[in-house]
């Protein structure tokens, strides 16, 4: 079993490259017994992985490290726990499995190898969170779990130009953003290239065949729901065609403007259905639902705003997608995971429970957030002389 993986692994190593790393490569702890990777289809987790196993091969013995995927019909059938014994047993000590959650034992399996193999090192990758914390298994003490998201405006901006660019905190660019801008405007234009990322890139696989990227996005897209959700339960396979026309529906309107039970009534779902899919479709990669800043338990469930999870999914359904709508669901994806966001009663979004945004074009005045501290504007512009108007492309270097 081990010798025909070494082949597969070593041929999938041969076509990985290893110049460009992800923001989360370095932010990973690779020292940790097990590690989860999350995020959605199509952000680069597998090259991630393949990138990091390159890095365990230039500096330990080859057999010690051994690259598995459940994506391959071959292995499906392989028993994780079996795979760890017999690796462990020929000095393996880093095990590092792509697609986790289309095994079905995946979670006691992985309890198992944490406990009775304590110097195995597991890396994994998964569909989403969810499938790992509410796994039969316990994992959540045992796993430290990592969110990949998909390439922030700087990311894209270093694989088209071929530019080395720095990512700023939130508190970075709220106090320093004059000079930011006037720093990053020696390196590249910056609204040369953001409507560009705005429709296709968020995935890495655009630098792969942008001719063919909105196609290869609506499969990731078709993917994610008729297979992942579907496989962890989440979904059945008669209702996923009423998830592809409930994200049609979203993508069509404004997100102040959708009525729940309306919205219930056209995709023939109850409102308490309704509300699954919508929390399905959060995990899976394919929504941002955003819940009031007022207190009250039906914040916890109900969510006041929805969008899709970044732009680039919004010229799969409609080529014409509003200016505002497009501004507040790039400035929601790049903040989502690493801030908490909620929805202002008076600006747009409150971040941290403390700074207020208020989002618009460029003669968006201060009028609704006037008198609240902390607050800001985001505009459409490329610079700004008021550290208070912030230029929304900037949202785009926080990772």
């Amino acid at each position: 079993m081990l010798d025909n993986l070494r082949k597969l692994e070593k041929k999938i190593l041969k076509e990985i490259s290893s110049q460009y790393k992800r923001y989360l490569h370095k932010k990973i702890d690779f020292s940790s017994q097990m590690i989860g990777v999350v995020g959605s289809r199509g952000v680069g987790k597998t090259t991630l992985l393949l990138q990091y196993l390159k890095e365990l091969k230039n500096t330990q013995e080859s057999y010690k490290s051994l690259y598995f995927s459940y994506d391959y019909p071959t292995n499906i059938d392989i028993k994780l726990i079996q795979l760890a014994q017999e690796f462990v047993k020929i000095g393996g000590t880093h095990l590092i499995i792509d697609e986790i959650h289309k095994y079905s034992d995946f979670s006691l399996d992985l309890k198992a190898i944490y406990d009775f193999y304590p110097k195995l090192k597991v890396i994994f990758t998964g569909s989403c969170a969810t499938s790992i914390y509410n796994s039969q298994a316990d994992l959540s003490r045992r796993v430290v779990l990592y969110f990949m998201k998909g390439m922030s405006y700087r990311e894209f901006l270093e694989l088209k130009l071929d530019i080395k660019l720095p990512s700023f905190s939130l508190e970075d660019i709220l106090e320093n953003n004059i000079e930011i801008v006037e720093k990053l405007e020696d390196k590249f234009l910056p609204l040369e290239y953001f409507n560009e990322y705005l429709t296709f890139g968020y995935y890495p696989f655009y630098f792969k065949d942008e001719k063919q990227y909105l196609h290869l996005l609506n499969a990731v897209i078709n993917q994610t729901i008729d297979i992942d959700l579907v496989k962890l339960g989440l979904v059945k396979q008669n209702f996923t065609n009423k998830l592809k026309k409930l994200l049609l529906v979203i993508s069509e309107s404004n997100p102040f403007e959708l009525n729940i039970t309306k919205v219930a009534t056209n995709i023939e779902v109850s409102r308490n259905t309704l509300y699954a899919y919508l929390h399905h479709l959060d995990k899976g990669g394919l929504l941002n639902t955003i819940a009031s800043s007022k207190k009250g338990l039906s914040k916890l469930s109900k969510p006041e705003k929805l969008y899709l999870n970044n732009t680039n999914i919004f010229y799969t359904f409609i080529s014409d997608s509003k200016i505002s709508t497009i501004r507040e669901t790039f400035f929601v994806s790049m903040l989502k995971h690493l801030h908490t966001i909620e929805i202002s009663t008076k600006g747009d979004f409150l971040i941290d429970n403390k700074y207020t945004f208020e989002i618009g074009g460029e003669s968006k005045t201060f009028n609704q957030i006037k008198d609240i501290p902390n607050s800001y504007l985001v505009i459409d512009t490329d610079s700004t002389e008021n550290s208070k108007k912030i230029p929304l492309w900037l949202f785009g270097f926080l990772y």
